[in-house]
């Protein structure tokens, strides 16, 4: 998950939330040097972005290294174009350079 610039920490308003022990010490493993507060703030940015309408492509297409086809089990949003992908319908993994799999439309890809 790339961090993205939004506010000065000093900018922020502190609010507090109750997390399971387990839950904060695995986020802290994932969020490696950039720290789980702000691996939470972007979690929850894009979760805000993806519903309201907002959204914006955090990928290219040359981010892909390889991808295979899979079935949405879930409603998801395609990380190049946007486009919702409905349960049930026929969707891409991407594998991205970082080594994360993202959704992708199974026309994202095409030439």
């Amino acid at each position: 998950m790339h961090t993205i610039a939004r506010t000065p920490t000093t900018d922020m308003e502190v609010t507090s939330i109750r997390l399971e022990r387990e839950l904060k010490e695995k986020l802290k493993d994932l969020s490696g040097n950039q720290g789980y507060q702000a691996l939470i703030r972007d979690i929850l940015w894009n979760y805000v972005q993806q519903k309201s309408g907002e959204w914006k492509p955090r990928f290219s297409r040359t981010d892909i290294r390889a991808s295979i086809a899979a079935t949405a089990q879930q409603e998801e949003r395609c990380v190049l174009t946007g486009q919702l992908i409905q349960p049930q319908q026929p969707m891409l993994l991407g594998l991205t350079r970082n080594g994360e799999m993202v959704p992708l439309s199974a026309e994202s890809l095409a030439d």
